[in-house]
């Protein structure tokens, strides 16, 4: 992905307009006005992909260009019209207008994992399991799987992944002799020995993002959000988990051992640049955003596991990511399934690999020239084995809140404050689950807090 669209994306829940609470319909009901098949077998879907049709495809990754080219050439009786909608959020608020109006809405449609579950329990998207795709199960990994499989039914085919690792500037570390930290508790400690030994430096920046915060929860064991029969939701942000998050975190805060510097904006570049970020914790499609936007550091970083809350305990989480999910609204179902697993179970995913993404696909990643490729930028490193060691570690059993594109905006307006103020973590997640269940009743779900 480029520099400015995968910055973009990367800003989980930042900014959602005041439109974008959903009215969730939850009731099941069935497509209206619908002239494609509402299922089909394999021998289906490739009949409909020799005939003359059209899909509209929102995405904004770059690389779905090149894939729909490439699936054209294939298939030169379908036609496919690759729509850049905005990018995460911005696609959201027009998705979901066009849900709302019944009309206007793409056959296929790139939603981020997080913000799967809002969609599927609006009864908007399409059950791949009607045209066999949950056979599909073993080409992915099990977390990217896990993130598409909601209660049984299968609402996208997983694109690209985002398992976490340790990006750190190695330069910086070796000035001033600082070890890669394997735990969190060494972490810190590194962040004390780097800012005492030049207050100028910080081992990273953090301003409260509710993206690595529930990444960083999901990896120390958490599972704060708990959905059950569509409707009932069970928050509780002061699990083991999420205390081990609030409790380790707050002494970066509260010992102003963390940069006040927003991520993706120009300052970030500049301290990634000269030193004074000294690592992120962060998903692994980060290297090309180092290389492209942070060029005159090339050779100073490396990649490590990410930091883990037990000693020799190896663990990792997802930050980021997503897939593709055929909406209800499409009158050409069977060939925008047919473009699906093109593009994310077939050709598409070495396009979507050239393009800088990295993959969900189990293939690719255990293929040796994706394992062994050195890194110019990361000093020869072969940086790959490190990431999709990642993959293999992330810890089972996260679940995202069905309406998380909206607990994902009020998250500056509560866990935001305790940064801004250098005070208890713990108290804005408290006052995050408040606000997640006043919403959550006031939306219809039964939401209880513990």
């Amino acid at each position: 992905m480029t520099t400015e669209h995968t910055r973009r994306l990367r800003r989980i829940g930042a900014v959602v307009a005041t439109g974008m609470a959903l009215s969730l319909t939850l009731a099941a009901c069935s497509a209206t006005g619908d002239t494609g098949a509402e299922t089909g077998t394999a021998s289906d879907i490739e009949a409909a992909l020799q005939e003359e049709s059209t899909i509209t495809v929102w995405a904004w990754a770059p690389a779905v260009e090149d894939i729909a080219a490439a699936f054209e050439e294939k298939y030169p009786k379908v036609t496919v019209d690759v729509v850049n909608a905005g990018t995460g959020n911005d696609q959201y608020i027009k998705l979901q207008n066009a849900i709302k109006a019944g009309s206007g809405a793409p056959d296929v449609a790139q939603i981020e994992y997080y913000a799967l579950p809002q969609f599927a329990l609006s009864d908007s998207l399409v059950d791949l399991n009607d045209f066999g795709f949950g056979d599909l199960e073993e080409k992915y990994t099990a977390s990217t799987w896990g993130s598409v499989n909601l209660d049984g039914g299968v609402y996208a085919l997983p694109q690209d992944s985002g398992p976490m690792a340790l990006f750190y500037n190695q330069a910086v570390f070796d000035q001033f002799g600082i070890a890669v930290p394997t735990t969190w508790d060494e972490y810190v400690t590194a962040a004390q020995q780097l800012h005492a030994a030049d207050p100028t430096k910080y081992i990273t920046n953090d301003t409260g993002d509710a993206g690595f915060t529930t990444s960083m929860i999901w990896q120390a064991g958490g599972q704060p959000f708990v959905t059950e029969n569509s409707t009932d939701v069970t928050v509780n942000l002061q699990d083991e988990g999420s205390k081990k998050f609030a409790d380790t975190w707050n002494q970066l805060i509260e010992g102003d051992l963390v940069a006040p510097i927003s991520s993706w904006s120009d300052e970030w570049y500049k301290g990634l640049g000269d030193g004074t970020i000294a690592s992120l914790t962060i998903g692994a499609w980060m290297p090309g955003n180092l290389e492209s936007g942070v060029p005159e550091a090339s050779g100073d970083w490396r990649v490590a596991p990410m930091p883990t809350w037990e000693p020799g305990v190896a663990a990792s989480s997802e930050n980021g990511g997503g897939g593709d999910a055929i909406l209800k609204q499409s009158k050409n179902k069977l060939a925008a399934a047919g473009f699906l697993e093109f593009m994310n179970a077939g050709e598409g995913t070495q396009i979507s690999m050239d393009a800088g993404g990295f993959p969900s696909t189990t293939a690719d990643l255990e293929s040796d020239d994706f394992l062994n490729a050195e890194s110019e930028y990361f000093g020869g490193q072969q940086i790959n084995q490190v990431l999709v060691q990642s993959a293999k570690d992330v810890v089972p059993g996260w679940s995202y809140l069905p309406f998380q594109v909206y607990s994902n905006s009020i998250f500056g307006d509560t866990v935001g404050q305790s940064y801004a103020n250098k005070t208890d973590l713990n108290e804005g997640l408290i006052a995050w689950q408040d606000a997640i269940a006043e919403y959550g009743n006031g939306q219809g779900f039964t939401v209880t807090s513990e």
